[in-house]
């Protein structure tokens, strides 16, 4: 055989023999040692002298001192500590009162949960497990479709390895030498895109056939209510920010209201009230946020050149430099939607603190204590990253010390869940370390025996269009979901196509997006669709695999759904790091 031909024969080989069960990692390297020492093979040579040996240490050597792979165990940790913490209980209970009247609200609360959980762990297996747990059977117990209940566990919990922090990003990152923090400003929107297309679904669903999701019935939509609230609400107001507020500037008659056994003190005011401002303080803080970067802090940055192709809110910055020359101000674009949303947010604000009753004062205390504390750790960790304040590694740091300050505040991780969530960090950075040591060994033969030139030739010879060319790739990719999981996808067979992307001038940002979205499918996938075995360890014995299977179904038609969205409007994609840093590329 010749030596393109031995390259993709070592190609379908790998593919069987991890389809049979071995090791990914150590078929990656147990390939590459064997076709390598054919590729290097001289007669007369001792076997010793090969040099597939250098070429090994070679790339063991470069893999490990890979500083993006650096960020994976800080990440994985942060995640496991969250889980191990158990700090998800009050946040799934807290957001379905939240979305009581909403139809099909415990599976719109399941999928709100697996999004943000998904994002503050990252870890597909944890988040469908845990949320199997919380949220299976009680939606079975309220009469939910089999089918809708295991639909939404197990693709919202696949969310978290496609909304950043995400290892699978990372990752990719190091394989197509790409930067984290563009990766990471790409998938944002996607992401958070894709989670409202199901909940779109869902709701969807539920109201064209009620039988899959009735209503619940009212004792588990009624808000539970201190008893202090009545007698605030009798003293000074039916509105309970306006109560609260004349509570605090005449506080006697507030005294003789018991609050947990005892007089309610100014303290006692001051905090609830602080609680019913936090949708006043979260709104504002945005636009806060929104109109410092664009008016304050970009006219102070050197703008090289804006994004072609794609339409401005305000000026779009370079990368960061000191002010130097011409410097521009905030578009009159950007004046028009930012006044624009500021008014409706003023509108529906003050609409709802109107309306705020005690049930919805109580829905927004539980929403601030279950919520907030990692939803500030969460934001703060994403924030450092996109604006460059703290490298990935960094802020990676800084999620994993809040993991565990959130866990210890909680007072739910003790000596022996944080030893758990340490060893399943070493286990799972391990597997990545190995992978990318099998990985990168292999492409180094594959690449000498010549079967990335020839793919590369057979690829060209077909004369495709970029966008031809972008819909085999992404359909081969999604066809290899089904039997492979992403880890094999990203470290085998994407450094296949990336030197094709710059032939066909496609952006390397907007195609990996494409790929973390395309993956969603694999977690969703039969035979392997790791998600649905996850949730079948965990659920009743009566579900069958066939009926988790079949209730991911539908997911996998909205991820094929948002990809065309995406690729219709790569605005959707590359919009967020062109305006961040002046170009995606």
């Amino acid at each position: 055989m010749s030596d393109p031909a031995l390259g993709l024969l070592m190609l379908g080989l790998i593919v069987v023999v991890i389809m049979l069960g071995f090791p990914t990692a150590f078929t990656l390297m147990g390939l590459g040692i064997i076709f390598g020492f054919i590729a290097y093979f001289k007669s007369g040579q001792a076997w010793s002298d090969n040099l597939i040996f250098d070429l090994m240490v070679q790339r063991t050597y470069g893999s490990m001192t890979n500083d993006v792979l650096i960020s994976i165990p800080l990440f994985v940790l942060m995640g496991y500590v969250m889980e191990r913490g158990a700090l998800v209980d009050k946040m799934f209970y807290s957001i379905q009162l939240a979305f009581r009247k909403v139809p099909a609200s415990l599976a719109v609360a399941t999928l709100i949960v697996c999004t943000f959980w998904g994002i503050a762990s990252g870890l597909v297996g944890a988040v469908v497990v845990l949320m199997g747990v919380i949220a299976f059977n009680p939606m079975l117990r309220a009469g939910y479709d089999v089918r809708l209940a295991a639909g939404v566990i197990t693709a919202g919990g696949t969310l978290g390895i496609l909304i950043p922090p995400s290892v699978m990003i990372i990752v990719y990152a190091a394989v197509a030498g790409q930067s984290i923090v563009k990766l990471y400003a790409a998938a944002m929107f996607p992401g958070f895109f894709l989670a409202f297309l199901y909940v779109v679904y869902v709701i969807g669903s539920a109201l064209i056939n009620p039988k899959i999701a009735p209503p619940l019935p009212p004792e588990q939509t009624r808000v539970p209510i201190p008893d202090w609230l009545p007698r605030l609400e009798e003293a000074y107001s039916k509105n309970i920010p306006l109560a609260l507020l004349k509570a605090l500037v005449s506080p006697a008659r507030a005294r003789a209201i018991e609050a947990d056994g005892k007089p309610m003190g100014y303290g006692a005011l001051l905090q609830n009230f602080g609680y019913a401002l936090v949708p006043f303080l979260l709104t504002a803080t945005t636009h806060g946020l929104i109109w410092w970067y664009v008016v304050i802090h970009l006219p102070g940055t050197a703008v090289e050149a804006a994004p072609s192709g794609l339409e401005q809110l305000g000026s779009a910055p370079a990368a960061p430099e000191p002010a130097s020359g011409s410097q521009s101000g905030p578009s009159t674009a950007f004046y028009a939607w930012f006044f624009g949303l500021a008014s409706v947010s003023a509108f529906l604000l003050a609409r709802y603190y109107y309306r705020m009753t005690s049930d919805r004062f109580e829905v927004v205390k539980l929403l601030t204590t279950s919520i907030l504390p990692l939803g500030i750790l969460t934001v703060i960790v994403l924030v450092v990253i996109l604006f460059g304040i703290t490298t990935a590694t960094e802020s990676a740091a800084i999620g994993a010390a809040g993991a565990f300050l959130l866990a210890l505040h909680a007072g739910t991780l003790n000596w022996s869940r944080t030893k758990e969530a340490v060893f399943l960090t070493a286990k799972t950075t391990s597997m990545v370390c190995w992978l990318f040591v099998g990985s990168a060994l292999f492409s180094g033969v594959f690449a000498i025996l010549g079967g990335q030139g020839l793919l590369e030739r057979w690829v060209l010879s077909l004369d495709l269009s970029p966008t031809q060319f972008m819909i085999l790739s992404q359909a081969i990719i999604f066809v290899l979901g089904w039997p492979l999981e992403w880890t094999e996808i990203i470290v085998i067979f994407v450094p296949i196509f990336l030197p094709l992307l710059k032939h066909f001038g496609i952006d390397p940002i907007l195609w990996g997006v494409l790929v973390f979205v395309n993956l969603q499918a694999a977690f969703l996938s039969p035979p392997v669709a790791m998600s649905a075995f996850y949730l079948k360890g965990v659920a009743p014995k009566h579900v069958t695999i066939n009926q988790i299977f079949a209730g991911m179904m539908p997911y996998m038609l909205i991820v094929i759904l948002c990809m065309v969205i995406m690729y219709i409007w790569p605005g959707l994609t590359v919009w967020l790091p062109n305006f961040l840093y002046g170009g995606s590329s």
